[in-house]
């Protein structure tokens, strides 16, 4: 059997199977401590309830250092995944977004990658980072199980979501190498054309960047109040988009006060018109 056979029986499979359910009592206990996920409105959460059991159907969960990773566990996560898929389709079309990747690996605890960089004389340096997350391209997504069990805590210090964070990256790797600008749905928000999308993309979130920068300098150097948006997003591009959307779908009105040049345009993205998606 040839793989384009193999790959088309594989589609017919998946749209003539019956889609797979989460039982009622195992949603409802795996999303009731995430209020972002909670609150969504009764319709809404029935739409991700299918779309995270398809989810959960598609992809595989690891735990790593003898962890079990729990049915409950696997639909927090799947929850959290799921959420910007909300509105882009029935759910075979939206999961397409996360089809470059099977694997999700659960760690009981951060995790310790070792890293490498060469400075300006060429010199190697070796060190350690500590992760809660990390989405890589084309691979597996990495979660340490305590961020994602915190993600939304009213007592924390960011509307935080690993999962969500994780996701967003594998987002805008759909252009290529993570950059801060997802793929662009064609006539985003009124443009012409994929290249003036990426502009007026580009036009909003350079600037709401440069400011979180600044804002970090003041805050650190002279006192100023620290911004309410994780520093981790002055990093760079592609880590202020992700942290800037899991600040969307985390705190939806507070994120519209503290960026209110980001909210339309994630509105326009993650809530599409029929005549844009």
């Amino acid at each position: 059997m040839t793989a384009w056979l193999r790959r088309l029986l594989a589609g017919l499979r998946r749209r003539m199977a019956p889609l797979p359910d989460i039982p009622a009592q195992l949603w409802l206990d795996s999303v009731q401590p995430y209020p972002f996920i909670a609150h969504l409105p009764l319709a809404d959460l029935a739409k991700l309830r299918a779309l995270s059991a398809l989810f959960l159907q598609r992809k595989q969960f690891t735990g790593a250092h003898g962890l079990q990773v729990s049915d409950g566990m696997a639909v927090s996560i799947a929850a959290q995944a799921c959420l910007p898929l909300l509105h882009w389709g029935a759910p075979q079309q939206a999961l397409t977004w996360y089809d470059d990747f099977v694997g999700i690996v659960v760690h009981p605890a951060e995790a310790v990658a070792r890293r490498q960089a060469t400075d300006a004389a060429g010199v190697v340096h070796h060190y350690r980072e500590v992760l809660q997350g990390e989405a890589m391209q084309g691979g597996p997504v990495m979660l340490s199980w305590p961020a994602v069990a915190a993600a939304g805590q009213a007592d924390g210090p960011h509307a935080s979501s690993v999962v969500i964070h994780e996701f967003m990256h594998k987002i805008d790797m759909r252009n290529g190498q993570a950059d801060g600008c997802p793929p662009l749905p064609p006539g985003f928000m009124g443009s012409r054309s994929q290249r003036a999308a990426h502009a007026l993309w580009q036009a909003t979130w350079q600037p709401a960047y440069a400011q979180l920068r600044e804002q970090l300098i003041i805050a650190e150097r002279f006192g100023g109040p620290a911004p309410w948006l994780d520093a981790y997003g002055a990093s760079a591009p592609a880590e202020f988009f992700a942290v800037a959307c899991e600040a969307y779908f985390v705190q939806r009105s507070r994120f519209a006060q503290e960026l209110p040049s980001l909210a339309p345009l994630l509105d326009a993205f993650f809530q599409p018109t029929p005549a844009a998606g």
